[in-house]
């Protein structure tokens, strides 16, 4: 399996372009995707797998987990995007539009058949689940624990508001369920949680916005449509100083109420117990992966 890796950020570059393709490795994504789906044209395909497994097997970017997203399940291009897709070997492949647990295995048996005849490691490549409709949503449990590959599912909202003739809103109401249920199924499962994109590129104001209710109700991360939002999104997912003083504070106080043969104690006038203890460890885990120097407190963790 790929190593385990920030996952906070994703971009999308465009498979038809060789430049595109080049400068998306020199920016702050965690996971950038390679695409043979919606950015190639159908008279490109070809020249777009191509192009996408060199760049991959033989250019690959340093420090970034690559995805390679492959043609919709029923599209004539789908046997020869995992073809070349495996056989360029990225960190995961991304199947756009799953909607039921059986495309799932049926797309996991194909990888594996592909992986035995090139002589790689089967189950070595993972697998991300875009759910782009109301029915991914309703199967989103099943599909999450379809596969051992699966390590990630993520939200489409355009697509998924117009499968429910909703109109999609900055705000995001239409989409709220759509997030808690993926969200849930992602947490039963074990898997990353990756919320919609926001795609108004010159509103980082709304953007912010839509990222307070991205976070608190428990992504791991977010899909950007464009370089200029990777930034602010990283920095959603970043713990910040205050909250990882916080969580050593917490850390802190409930080992020295252990000394006192207790699980739970007040701090700041605030009861501190294991739930608390769980979020604290998980933000100083992300500080940490981000790289971020958090002093005495990696002995806590």
């Amino acid at each position: 399996m790929a190593e385990p890796h920030l996952m906070r950020t994703s971009l999308y570059a465009g498979g038809t372009s060789p430049v595109k393709m080049i400068q998306a490795g020199f920016y702050n994504e965690d996971c950038l995707v390679y695409d043979l789906e919606d950015s190639v044209s159908a008279g490109e395909k070809d020249a777009a797998r191509l192009l996408v497994y060199h760049a991959v097997k033989y250019q690959r970017p340093r420090g970034k987990y690559i995805l390679i997203r492959v043609n919709g399940i029923y599209s004539r291009e789908l046997d020869e995007d995992l073809e070349a897709a495996v056989r360029a070997q990225p960190d995961a492949i991304r199947i756009p539009k799953v909607e039921y647990a059986e495309e799932v295995k049926k797309i996991d048996a194909k990888i594996g058949a592909i992986e035995k005849k090139a002589g790689l490691p089967v189950g070595g490549i993972q697998l991300w689940c875009n759910i782009e409709s109301y029915l991914g949503v309703l199967n989103a449990m099943e599909i999450a624990k379809a596969s051992p590959r699966v390590a990630a599912m993520a939200l489409g909202a355009e697509d998924f508001t117009a499968s429910i003739s909703a109109q999609r809103t900055k705000p995001g109401w239409e989409i709220f369920h759509a997030r808690n249920a993926i969200l849930m199924a992602c947490r039963a499962a074990g898997i990353s949680a990756q919320d919609a994109v926001f795609s108004d590129i010159n509103d980082i104001e709304g953007l912010k916005t839509d990222l307070e209710m991205t976070r608190a109700l428990g992504f791991d991360g977010k899909t950007c449509v464009h370089p200029r939002q990777i930034d602010t999104v990283n920095a959603c997912f970043t713990p910040s100083q205050k909250e990882i003083r916080h969580a050593r504070r917490v850390l802190e106080a409930l080992a020295a109420a252990a000394q006192n043969h207790t699980g739970v104690c007040v701090l700041d006038g605030s009861m501190v117990d294991r739930p608390m203890e769980l979020r604290a460890r998980a933000t100083l885990a992300k500080a940490e992966a981000a790289g971020i120097k958090i002093g005495g407190a990696a002995e806590c963790l």
